[in-house]
């Protein structure tokens, strides 16, 4: 059974490197390529060795996302604002990053990132080796940085392995080696992100969905960590619920007060 595996695997890649060869820019960045031949399945097209390239370097899209983000910075008015009609482009939780140009209002349209917005070019490129011009790829609303960048941001549980490789294999909370049942967690909670948005400019803010601020810790360190965010956010809770009572009974005092001085005053 190994044999015909081994014997099928070498048929298949001589025929995708053969395609792939064919169809091949005469430029084409080198370390793309080199990823695609040392692939147990070799990609057939250029196009899907760029998607195979950045799927298996999330931590490198990511910074890269982030870099070209920080070049667009954000559209002139936008505010980091949740909504519940997803056809505003708005998130619906804070737990989703902020995204100005996936958002209606500020979509710069076909041939621009929707998540970074920068120009997109062939092959999901961010940068124009080809030569395709100002216009960029009119076909593509995503560089493929970025979209591996979106996917570690909103499911960083499934980048669990390359996070892994970053910290050496050490847990983050404890300093011991990672157990199997070891989690994806943010340093620092969204939540806080979300209290604390307006200290942040919109591509710095990126960076607490990103792999500055995820970390993988073991179960037991995890719960630790949430009991302690949890007990946080209830006692934030109640001293705004506090402060909110305490400023209408102010407002009540004040209010009868008033009163009293008119009826005096009459």
């Amino acid at each position: 059974m190994a044999l015909q595996t081994s014997t099928f695997r070498a048929a298949r890649n001589e025929k995708s490197l053969a395609r792939l060869e064919k169809s091949l820019p005469k430029i084409f960045p080198p370390e793309v390529l080199q990823h695609a031949r040392r692939k147990a399945l070799i990609p057939p097209t250029p196009r899907l060795c760029v998607e195979s390239y950045w799927r298996h370097h999330p931590v490198r899209a990511d910074r890269l996302a982030r870099a070209l983000a920080r070049r667009s910075g954000a559209p002139e008015g936008w505010e980091w604002r949740l909504g519940g009609d997803r056809e505003d482009g708005l998130p619906t939780s804070f737990r989703a990053p902020p995204a100005p140009f996936r958002e209606k209002k500020y979509a710069l349209g076909p041939g621009h990132c929707c998540v970074c917005g920068q120009k997109v070019y062939k092959l999901g490129w961010h940068i124009d080796l080809w030569g395709v011009g100002a216009e960029g790829n009119k076909n593509a609303a995503w560089h493929s940085c970025c979209v591996t960048a979106w996917n570690l941001w909103t499911a960083p549980s499934d980048h669990v392995r390359h996070l892994k490789r970053l910290q050496k294999n050490k847990c983050i909370a404890t300093g011991v080696r990672l157990l199997k049942d070891a989690e994806v967690d943010h340093r620092k909670p969204l939540f806080k992100v979300w209290r604390e948005r307006g200290d942040h400019a919109w591509p710095d803010l990126l960076g607490f969905w990103g792999a500055p601020n995820l970390q993988v810790i073991n179960r037991a360190a995890h719960l630790d960590k949430s009991v302690r965010e949890t007990g946080e956010r209830a006692r934030s809770r109640i001293l705004s619920e506090s402060s909110a009572e305490s400023a209408v009974s102010d407002g009540d005092a004040l209010q009868a007060s008033s009163g009293l001085l008119s009826i005096n005053g009459s």
